[in-house]
Order: C-alpha cells, then sequence, then structure tokens
C-alpha cells in the first residue's frame, strides 16, 4: 500500500511537472551558456574563420533531484566553408518526466554573411529539420479516482520544422535576433475536449554582447540573452564574464526572476576547451531541487592549418 501512494505521488510530481514546463513555454531547451553553443539559438551565428571546424556538447540537467526534473543533451557544429557562406547542425535531445515524455530536434542551419564594411557584417540564417516527440504514460495510473483520459494514449509524432535569424558582429560587438521555431506544431492533439500538455509556441530571441579589453591579459564580457512567447513573461539572461589570459573564463549571470548563475571554462589546450554552470534557482522550485547543472566540451579543429584557435570570434574574443 505504501508503496503505491509513493508511486502515484511521483506520478503526480511528474505530471505537475509536464503541465509546468509546457504551459510557460518551455519548449525550447533552457541554456546558462548560451554564448557557447549560439548556432542552436541563431541560424545566423557566424565566426568569419575559414577553414575552422567548431563542434561540441552540452548537457543540462535542469532542477536537480526535482521528480522527473528536465534533462537536455546537444550536439552541435559550425562551420565557414567560404568568406559568404556558413553551416552548422545541432541534435538536441530533451528528457522529461524521467522518460514519460521525450523529444528531439535535428537541424541544419545556413547563414549567408552580407559585408557592411570592413569590420561589420550582417548575416541571414536559415534554420531546417525534424522533431520527434514521444510519451510513454504507461503505469500512469489511480485506482483510487478515475484514469485522467489524457494520459490514457501514448504518442509519437515527426514534423518539420524551420527557423530564421538576423546576426549583426563587428570586432569587439554582436546582437541577434532568431525564431528557431516558426511553425507552431502541435505536440498533443486536443481531442473530445481533452488538451493534452500543449503545443509547440514560436519563441522570440535576441541577443547582444559586447568585449571590452582592459590589457592584454584581461577581458570582461557582458551579454544578455531575451526570449519571448505569446502569453508568458519575457526571460532574460544577464551574463557578465571575465576572460584571463584568453585561457580561462568565470562568468555570473541573472535569469530574471529565476535564478542566480555561475560559470567557468578553460582551454586545456588550444583545441578544446571544457566548462561548468551551476543554476541557483529563485522561485518556488528551488524548495523541491538543488539548483541546475551544466557542462560542455567545445573542440576547435582547423582544417586548413590556417588558424590557432578561436580568437575573434563573438563567442570566444
Amino acid at each position: 500500500m505504501q508503496m503505491t501512494l509513493i508511486k502515484n505521488l511521483r506520478n503526480v510530481c511528474i505530471i505537475m511537472l509536464l503541465f509546468l514546463c509546457k504551459t510557460q513555454a518551455q519548449q525550447d531547451p533552457q541554456y546558462t551558456q548560451y554564448m557557447y553553443n549560439m548556432n542552436v539559438v541563431n541560424p545566423a551565428y557566424t565566426t568569419n574563420e575559414l577553414g575552422m571546424l567548431n563542434f561540441g556538447t552540452l548537457y543540462r540537467t535542469q532542477w536537480e533531484n526535482a521528480v522527473g526534473a528536465p534533462k537536455t543533451l546537444t550536439f552541435f557544429a559550425h562551420t565557414a566553408l567560404s568568406e559568404k557562406i556558413e553551416m552548422g547542425t545541432s541534435i538536441i535531445a530533451d528528457d522529461i518526466g524521467d522518460g514519460s515524455l521525450k523529444e528531439n530536434n535535428i537541424y541544419v542551419d545556413f547563414a549567408y554573411i552580407l559585408k557592411i564594411d570592413e569590420q561589420s557584417n550582417l548575416s541571414l540564417g536559415l534554420k531546417g529539420g525534424i522533431t520527434t516527440f514521444e510519451t510513454n504514460f504507461n503505469g500512469f495510473r489511480f485506482p483510487e479516482i478515475q484514469d485522467d483520459p489524457a494520459f490514457n494514449e501514448n504518442l509519437n509524432n515527426t514534423f518539420p520544422n524551420i527557423g530564421l535569424g538576423a546576426f549583426y558582429s563587428r570586432d569587439k560587438f554582436y546582437a541577434g535576433l532568431s525564431i528557431p521555431n516558426l511553425l507552431t506544431s502541435k505536440h498533443l492533439e486536443n481531442r473530445d475536449g481533452i488538451t493534452r500538455i500543449g503545443a509547440e509556441a514560436i519563441h522570440l530571441f535576441g541577443m547582444v554582447g559586447y568585449v571590452f579589453d582592459v590589457n592584454p591579459n584581461l577581458k570582461l564580457k557582458p551579454s544578455i540573452l531575451t526570449k519571448m512567447v505569446t502569453g508568458t513573461p519575457i526571460t532574460a539572461d544577464f551574463s557578465f564574464n571575465a576572460l584571463f589570459n584568453n585561457r580561462f573564463e568565470a562568468g555570473v549571470s541573472y535569469r530574471l526572476e529565476d535564478s542566480v548563475n555561475a560559470m567557468f571554462n578553460i582551454s586545456v589546450v588550444p583545441a578544446l576547451r571544457i566548462g561548468y554552470a551551476y543554476d541557483y534557482t529563485l522561485s518556488n522550485l528551488g524548495s523541491f531541487s538543488n539548483g541546475s547543472h551544466e557542462i560542455f566540451v567545445l573542440f576547435d579543429l582547423d582544417l586548413w592549418g590556417l588558424k590557432k584557435g578561436y580568437d575573434k570570434s563573438p563567442r570566444f574574443y
């Protein structure tokens, strides 16, 4: 009896978390270290480093120790094919509710660069791919009450999606706007008046950043990322990083009414950088979790032997 009660309570927690994540427009995964996988957020992101292949992976656990908390694994790659064309790809695997809801996104990005002057570029980007959406509500049964018909049937859907963006960059400044998902595909259908969790909402991202060269060994890198979704409050990340000797970077950020965050990363060798971030939750979810953790590993491959790593990219400056 006690085990059944515990299992039912766990299922209730997972269901509440599923509704929370969807009704608060959290379909698009959240990143604290967004500046290190920028092409996932904006397909127009460019590095202006011909011959360099940048790729990496990022893993995030949201609201650690909360029952059914979201977990996101991201792979991304980006390279410049010419002075005017850059391309990238990304794979995002999102798991909410310990397998109860899985969403996978596979995208290819294309960016075309318009040269404004000797120091400034404006790039326009297009993102295309597919999204797979799968639910597993097996075991979500409550003998004491009538079964919820919204959870009686598992779903397995695949649908296309496209996105677009614009990205402006110059020597020490960048700014961009993007909509990674333009199609409002319904993940969970409305049948017989029953709404199943939610539908994909359009997310509008805005980003801006600048680099201050304090001295040859110290650079300060403030940046802002905003996310706007119809019917929900604006989300904004205010970040401030310091880069020492072009090798070690540490910073803090504040996510509006959600969390305060600390992050650091280090260039182990010129072609390899690893980083970690911790989010301390300020919302009510902080009472049920130990914050969020995020780690990434980045590789820079000089395919043509022209460079010694990213020194001028808006991500790495």
